[in-house]
């Protein structure tokens, strides 16, 4: 029987929405592309070695912490198979005792951002904790950038005190005035990323042909991030799903290298920071990425 050209409208119509939901519950395949969702955070708890010092905006009032909970629903909606966290790869064991002791209802989170994001996120997608990624074995090495600085350029030196004080100048303002969404928001804008490179950039010149301080003091910044970046890598394996939580000056890094990475691809995670999104994001999500 030929059905009526409406009803054949709406039969097709179906069908198709169902194709589009049985794709989005498809696993990826063994071989597919690792996809990769960097958050650039600020330090919630703010332990003081940044040279940027600021205030920090209190995640643990009721309001922010509602926040936080309806974000880790949205971000285990994008079904991660891993959630790599900025701690040091020397203390897993510690993380993950104290994920069982939080899945058990024995640990409050603390006001950090492994914690916070982290922790939520593992325990709403079903895996069995955080992976730590954070490589500080190496780092911006710059004590003999600013020993030349002191003693042969002057000038350099005074531009980026300045330069220090009117970005923690920002931050202060920032973090007293907008709220914990707009704060993220800020943490994952490209031209903030571009802004937080920039800082590293700005003494690159110092030394120059006399010892390059400056340029070696950049090189071990983006040292310490390719070293992140490889256990990055390691995670986000073809048909693995990859959420990774780094301070904003590690991620303004990372994407850049995540960008030449023909074998991984980006998820941007700024629609997934606002509350609305919410209905729209569980509806594309796979269901089966589990661990």
């Amino acid at each position: 029987m030929r059905l009526p050209v409406p009803y054949r409208i709406a039969f097709v119509a179906t069908l198709m929405c169902l194709s589009v939901l049985a794709a989005a519950a498809t696993p990826a395949p063994a071989g597919a592309p690792g996809r990769v969702m960097l958050i650039g955070m600020f330090h919630f708890a703010n332990p003081g070695r940044d040279m940027v010092k600021s205030r920090v905006v209190d995640v643990m009032a009721p309001a922010n912490q509602a926040y936080l909970e309806a974000l880790a629903v949205r971000l285990a909606a994008f079904g991660p198979t891993d959630v790599l966290a900025e701690c040091s790869p020397a203390d897993q064991a510690k993380y993950d005792q104290r994920f069982r002791e939080y899945q058990a209802g024995r640990f409050d989170l603390p006001s950090n951002e492994t914690y916070q994001i982290g922790f939520r996120v593992a325990k709403r997608a079903g895996l069995r904790g955080v992976t730590c990624f954070d490589e500080s074995g190496v780092g911006w090495n710059a004590q003999p950038l600013f020993e030349y600085m002191e003693r042969h350029d002057p000038r350099a030196k005074r531009d980026f005190e300045a330069r220090i004080q009117a970005v923690s100048a920002d931050h202060d303002r920032e973090q007293s005035t907008l709220s914990l969404p707009q704060l993220l928001h800020l943490a994952n804008d490209p031209s903030r990323d571009a802004a937080n490179k920039a800082l590293y950039l700005r003494t690159n010149a110092v030394g120059a042909g006399d010892g390059f301080a400056g340029a070696d003091a950049s090189a071990s910044w983006w040292h310490r991030n390719f070293r992140m970046y490889a256990n990055l890598q390691a995670a986000a394996a073809p048909g693995r799903r990859v959420i990774a939580l780094g301070g904003q000056g590690h991620t303004a890094i990372l994407k850049d290298l995540l960008a030449g990475d023909d074998r991984r691809t980006a998820e941007d995670v700024r629609p997934y920071l606002d509350d609305e999104r919410t209905a729209e994001i569980a509806d594309s999500s796979p269901s089966s990425a589990r661990n």
